[in-house]
């Protein structure tokens, strides 16, 4: 058992050796100060042991019997006050810890690139954030404790049974001390195991709760509450039975331990009294034995409940850590070259695949593109439109040297940088609970009122600002569910333009505008962001026939290329999709009309 936990214990210390290192001073003195309330709690049982044989021998007197309590009135207000410091110091250091810790998550996940999050569920991600942080905090302080309690209680309490007492006596009280060592090893595994599973149950059941209240509207509309109430109610099951199972083995420890040392309490006791009865030991000196005796049952049962966080805490770090040994596919190069403005964009004939994907998205791609054009890009579902424009967002790794930007390598220039130049408007949009402000503001949080009234102008979105009660204040709720799909295009429209990107990308970013409305949004955009460049994926034509270029992709292949002209002029799909959207724009208006 020992050498298991101490692999346990060495393992768990070396995942947080960097926090001990750091608060060392901390852990030193609430360390030492736990040894010193154990040497000082060895001295009233001896005490108590001296007065009795005094007043069996009738040599107690009233002076030193008030002196005695004096002095152990004196020694309690001591450790009151170690005490406090102790605890202070020691658990709080296990709450900075919890918070250093989920702060250090937070800071790895905004790191990570997409295929992370395609390897690890979001309920794992929060079943870490809050459960594993807890029980790896909990090993740090309470686990500190009940091992140096553990520790320093039972080696001066044995040595003060040998020295003060008799070593026969305590020899014979520690026989079944052996098969605690057996049962804490088979309840400590068995605890690990069932931790593990349960906290894989956790994150599962977090899984399920997330997808289902931001799905809610859907399964609504589908009919679908019960059996999602039923497929929860199943998965939260699984969860009770797996702690149900770990809290059979936690509930096992202390019975187990007090079991044992109950039996070593009457050891003790019997031949105590048989050393007593042949006068090899005094009254005094049993009585003082059998405190002794019961100050071992806290180290015993702590020690119990020790292994029991410690394989708790050891199975949160090995998952916490094993979190923290991913990387991200795309890394930071090891010598950045400078690149002031993105003069050009150039795609090097490169081939793409996702990285769990068995064939490629994007096949041979080519084109340069110069500062202050606009770059279109058509094709049906699925052609690689939006992946072609991801690869600017250095979310993947590249094929090196295919993608260059003012002639350099995409790879070599800081990815920082590179990010600072983009402002991404995707398909899906993400808004916070708070005001349409706030949204906006995201990435200026200094942006002025002029700066806001400026973007939101732009955006086409000043009239339906005029039409809120609270204006610019309004709060739109979890995701936006106060705004329709057109208001939330045109937030995250206005958000990108509030940064004045040197490269604004568009991923369809108009799809639930109607056709007037994206005709301004475009015409705005031309007009302001004159100098500076656009890269726009669309399935309406109408949103790129200015463009400078435009390509047509299918199957991850360029079909066609040229300008709106060009590409009408050469009559293939483009211009089948460009004529028949302009017949269908037609009839619409003049349905509208009648």
């Amino acid at each position: 058992m020992f050498r298991c936990n101490g692999v346990e214990r060495l393992n768990f210390i070396s995942k947080l050796s960097w926090f001990f290192k750091e608060r060392w001073a901390y852990y030193t003195f609430s360390i030492a100060a736990i040894v010193v309330v154990n040497l000082l709690s060895i001295i009233p049982p001896k005490m108590i042991g001296t007065v009795i044989d005094s007043i069996r021998i009738h040599e107690l007197t009233a002076s030193s019997l008030t002196r005695t309590i004096a002095f152990l009135v004196g020694l309690a207000l001591v450790v009151y006050v170690l005490n406090f410091f102790w605890v202070q110091t020691l658990f709080g250091n296990s709450a900075l810890l919890e918070t250093s810790l989920r702060s250090r998550l937070f800071r790895h996940l905004m790191r990570m690139t997409p295929s992370f999050f395609h390897r690890n569920r979001t309920g794992d991600l929060m079943a870490l954030a809050t459960n594993d942080v807890m029980a790896i905090s909990q090993t740090a302080g309470f686990g500190v404790l009940t091992l140096v309690s553990t520790l320093v209680g039972t080696s001066v309490v044995l040595v003060t049974m040998v020295v003060l007492i008799d070593y026969k006596l305590m020899l014979a009280a520690l026989i079944p001390l052996p098969f605690l060592a057996i049962a804490i090893n088979v309840l400590g595994k068995r605890m690990r195991r069932r931790f593990l599973a349960a906290q894989a149950s956790f994150g599962r059941m977090n899984d399920h709760a997330l997808e289902s209240i931001s799905g809610l509207r859907v399964l609504r509309s589908y009919v679908q509450e019960q059996r999602d109430l039923s497929a929860f109610d199943q998965v939260t099951k699984d969860v009770m039975e797996k702690n149900r199972s770990v809290a059979v083995i936690s509930s096992m420890f202390q019975p187990v331990i007090s079991s044992i040392v109950g039996v070593s309490y009457s050891i003790g006791l019997g031949y105590g009294s048989y050393l007593v009865f042949h006068n090899e030991l005094t009254l005094g000196q049993l009585v003082s034995f059998n405190i002794y005796l019961g100050m071992l049952i806290w180290p015993m049962i702590s020690f119990g409940e020790f292994i029991n966080i410690l394989q708790r805490g050891t199975a949160s770090a090995d998952r916490m850590y094993d979190l923290f040994a991913q990387r991200a596919d795309v890394q930071p190069p090891t010598k950045p070259l400078a690149v002031e403005v993105p003069v050009s964009i150039e795609f090097d004939g490169l081939t793409f695949r996702y990285p769990s994907a068995q064939a490629d998205s994007l096949k041979d791609i080519r084109f340069r593109l110069q500062r202050g054009e606009t770059l279109g890009i058509v094709g049906r579902t699925g052609s690689g439109k939006s992946t072609l424009l991801k690869q600017l967002l250095r979310q993947y790794p590249l094929e090196e040297g295919k993608v260059l930007v003012t002639g350099v390598p995409i790879e070599r220039i800081d990815i920082e940088n590179v990010k600072s130049w983009v402002g991404y408007v995707p398909q899906e949009h993400l808004l916070l609970s708070k005001s349409i402000r706030d949204n906006i503001a995201l990435g200026k949080q200094d942006a002025s009122a002029d700066e806001l009234d400026r973007v939101v102008a732009m955006a086409s979105f000043s009239d339906d600002i005029a039409q809120m009660k609270e204006g610019l204040a309004t709060v739109i709720g979890e995701y936006g569910v106060m705004l329709s799909g057109g208001q939330k295009q045109r937030v995250g429209i206005a958000r990108a333009l509030l940064t004045d990107p040197e490269i604004l990308i568009l991923d369809d970013a108009l799809s639930a505008v109607d056709a007037r409305t994206e005709s301004r949004i475009l015409g705005n955009i031309r007009r302001e962001r004159e100098g500076k460049t656009t890269l726009i994926a669309t399935h309406r034509l109408s949103a790129v026939q200015h463009a400078q270029l435009i390509l047509v992709l299918d199957e991850g292949r360029i079909v066609e290329r040229g300008t709106h002209e060009e590409l009408m002029a050469r009559g293939g799909w483009y211009k089948e999709q460009y004529v028949r959207q302009q017949t269908e724009s037609s009839l619409m208006n003049e349905l509208e009309k009648e």
